[in-house]
């Protein structure tokens, strides 16, 4: 596991529980969480977490734990029909890339199903299990509601030589699919549903990723989950808040089995503006080809959000900030951002790229002159030192930083109007070519300054304005691909009546602009590499990027939101 990220302001109510169990030796001086993904999909932003909460845990108590502190990671592949191979090498190489590991200790919950098979003929044997041939939609209909009891499967009193029997022949693949389970003899009056003879098996003849086709009955998840952090010796089984009242369950079969008994702490999810963390609903996102794929940049996954160019700097100290709590709560995904850009600032690099350009001639420039004139890579780390930026006769510069006819408060460039090119020269607009036909400005003619090289004039006057460019004879035609959010509303999980939650997906999330010009620093730059674009934003290069058609994608614009809303909130 990597180093701890700097601490807290104060500890979260999980951390003061962890630290009082060391004060009094409760487990033994231990500290060991896990991190229990189902692998049947890819990893979100939600799931970094918990996987900054339970791994984050470990670390901060390696030194102060006795017994040691560790992280297992734990795949809970119960249900074969869904899950692959496939899942559990991206889930580990996500947690890796977030900066976490966890050693020798991986786990399968299907390493257990041997165990798992023993202790449900114990409960069987112990009047506490019986086998019930009521189907799915009959076991719900005879569960309850809320407000009424539950009735007794028919099936309930059934002896426990033909419990033992049913359920050894359910192993032996007598029965079909869905025609016999296993279930929980508890309480059918219960107050918690979850307590009304749930199922603890049941029958699915499909082959499994890791058990081929030993099995044909498979546990369900609550009764796995328990028992593999008994098998574990976890101390702290750190769940979300839906699995609240489930713990009562949890509790229950631990106790009658007789094991050792995982205490269950339930924490918030993490719930994100303008984001949608369903992964059924993300799924149709892929099917439905609304995005490209499980890592279009778009989407929430740890492998969307890294070929965005996020860092896993900024995830753990987005993370960290959002603090863990018991109630839930929606984050603003500006937050998100705002961490990004604190990070990036630090470590990008700065180059120059334009993208919708705009051509611009310096008539007193010498047709066959270039100059290389020093520009900054970073003014926050001086330690990455310079670089040499192609200055020549004809350039491009944004075309949003010129205007004809220029408003109040515009400074940039404009008829007559003197401003700096960045490490460049003072020029001034004379000249300006159109389409004849639409009237599109095409072309703009200027003048320098010779003296002014650097971007200083020795006479002290000033300019408003700071544009940037590049040469076009040395310039890199590239792609550019501007990301916005993926929907148009905070909270896109929520539908009005006969309303489709797709009716949100924001049309404008994705701008590709095929003809951008970037310097030619940026020639041959490693996928997944990140700059900021000056005055721009921040970029990456993108994964299909090539050296003869360089593609870069948008990871978040200079804008920081979350600055203004934060300075808002203090002067409240």
């Amino acid at each position: 596991m990597t180093e701890p990220d700097s601490e807290p302001a104060r500890a979260n109510f999980i951390q003061a529980i962890v630290a009082e169990d060391l004060r009094t030796n409760k487990w033994d001086g231990r500290v060991v969480t896990r991190f229990p993904p189902e692998p049947n999909g890819y990893l979100h932003i939600g799931h970094a977490k918990s996987i900054c909460l339970n791994f984050g845990l470990a670390l901060e108590n390696q030194d102060k734990a006795p017994g040691g502190a560790v992280c297992h990671l734990r795949f809970d592949d119960t249900n074969p029909t869904k899950e692959e191979q496939e899942y559990i090498d991206a889930i580990k190489e996500d947690i890796r890339w977030l900066g976490f590991h966890w050693g020798e200790h991986e786990y399968y919950a299907s390493d257990y199903f041997d165990q798992l098979y023993e202790w449900a003929l114990q409960l069987i044997k112990a009047g506490k299990a019986y086998v019930c041939e009521l189907n799915a939609d009959q076991i719900r209909e005879y569960r309850g509601t809320l407000t009424t009891p539950g009735r007794d499967s028919p099936y309930r009193n059934r002896s426990v030589d033909e419990n033992l029997d049913l359920f050894e022949r359910m192993r032996a693949g007598e029965f079909e699919d869905g025609s016999h389970v296993l279930r929980a003899r508890i309480d059918m009056a219960s107050p918690n549903l979850n307590m009304r003879d749930p199922v603890m098996y049941r029958i699915l003849k499909q082959s499994h990723h890791r058990t081929g086709a030993k099995w044909c009955i498979y546990p369900m998840y609550d009764f796995t989950h328990g028992q593999s952090d008994s098998i574990e010796r976890i101390t702290h089984s750190i769940c979300t808040l839906e699995f609240e009242n489930h713990r009562p369950l949890y509790d229950w079969y631990l106790d009658q089995l007789g094991v050792y008994h995982p205490q269950q702490i339930e924490f918030a999810r993490l719930e994100l503006t303008y984001t949608m963390m369903s992964k059924r609903r993300l799924l149709e996102l892929v099917e439905g080809g609304h995005v490209s794929g499980w890592d279009d940049p778009r989407m929430p996954t740890i492998r969307g959000l890294r070929n965005r160019g996020y860092t896993p700097e900024a995830i753990r100290e987005f993370c960290r900030r959002i603090g863990v709590n018991k109630f839930n709560s929606t984050v603003d995904i500006a937050l998100l951002e705002h961490c990004l850009r604190e990070d990036l600032n630090k470590r990008a690099p700065r180059v120059m790229g334009v993208l919708r350009p705009l051509r611009v001639v310096i008539d007193d420039y010498p047709p066959d002159k270039v100059e290389e004139l020093d520009a900054v890579n970073n003014p926050e780390d001086p330690g990455m030192g310079t670089r040499k930026v192609p200055f020549s006769r004809v350039l491009y510069i944004e075309r949003d930083d010129f205007r004809e006819d220029p408003p109040r408060k515009f400074f940039r460039l404009a008829p007559g109007r003197e401003v700096r090119l960045r490490y460049a020269y003072y020029v001034t607009c004379t000249g300006v070519v159109k389409d004849e036909r639409t009237g599109e400005v095409t072309e703009l003619h200027c003048t320098h300054d010779p003296a002014t090289r650097g971007g200083d004039s020795p006479d002290g006057r000033k300019v408003k304005a700071t544009l940037h460019w590049v040469s076009a004879a040395h310039a890199l035609e590239a792609e550019v691909r501007l990301y916005d959010h993926l929907f148009t509303k905070e909270d896109p999980s929520r539908v009005g009546k006969g309303e489709n939650w797709k009716s949100k997906l924001n049309p404008n999330s994705l701008e590709t602009l095929k003809s951008c010009r970037v310097e030619p620093f940026l020639a041959g730059a490693a996928s997944g590499t990140r700059y900021q674009f000056e005055r721009q934003g921040y970029f990456c290069v993108a994964p299909d990027s090539s050296d003869g058609k360089p593609v870069f994608n948008r990871t978040v614009s200079l804008r920081d939101s979350w600055a203004r809303i934060e300075k808002a909130q203090q002067n409240k």
